[in-house]
């Protein structure tokens, strides 16, 4: 289904948001200052139109309320940032995601009115170092709290066996959410119980991130 979506700022972060929501089928009207960067994401997405974000009036013109949601990537500029973030919401638009350049600036993005806060670096950062300290954790998604989404390669001693035999849930306090077979290639989402592990399935965890990283400890 095609949604419609707004991209303020096309910095790198910005202009690739916006390429990738574009060649995934999406409506993208994409909005820079800078004429250079505008005409950069021509070609990747619906509408790109220079112009002045921190400028309420010219943000109003847009149609943002109508919108699935507003990205905004103003690189460093967190006044710039947080400004536009306080006319989105003033627009009443649905959706404001926000890219902070720091902890204290996503504070001051949720109270002005952003729903959701990306830290790219920091995430990317977590990411990388999560990916060296846990190898058997292929890749993870944080979320609330301790918990976390987590692809994880199956240990020795779960190959061959069903996941009503393996208790995950019982025994490590985790649910398997899905399975991607790579051997043909497939996803089979929640899968049944009877759902016999193959050396070449990935596991799709979710639960707190302790007792994921709890499974790559079993003993052979």
């Amino acid at each position: 289904m095609s949604n419609k979506y707004a991209v303020i700022g096309l910095g790198n972060f910005g202009f690739h948001v916006a390429r990738t929501l574009f060649e995934e089928g999406h409506d993208v009207i994409a909005l820079d200052i800078e004429e250079d960067l505008v005409q950069k994401i021509r070609p990747y997405c619906s509408q790109a139109i220079i112009g002045d974000a921190t400028q309420k009036e010219m943000l109003a013109t847009l149609g943002l309320e109508d919108m699935d949601a507003s990205i905004v990537s103003m690189g460093g500029n967190a006044n710039a940032a947080t400004l536009i973030t306080l006319y989105l919401r003033e627009l009443e638009v649905k959706k404001i995601i926000v890219k902070a350049t720091n902890e204290d600036h996503g504070k001051i993005l949720r109270k002005v009115g952003a729903t959701s806060i990306i830290f790219p670096e920091k995430d990317i950062a977590v990411k990388v170092a999560m990916n060296l300290s846990a190898p058997d954790i292929l890749d993870y998604l944080p979320m609330s709290g301790d918990y976390m989404i987590a692809e994880v390669a199956p240990m020795e001693e779960f190959v061959g066996k069903s996941l009503s035999e393996l208790a995950m849930r019982s025994k490590y306090n985790v649910n398997v959410i899905g399975i991607k077979e790579l051997v043909p290639e497939n996803f089979v989402l929640v899968p049944g119980a009877d759902f016999v592990i193959k050396d070449s399935d990935v596991l799709v965890l979710v639960g707190k991130r302790d007792d994921i990283n709890r499974i790559k400890l079993i003993k052979k």
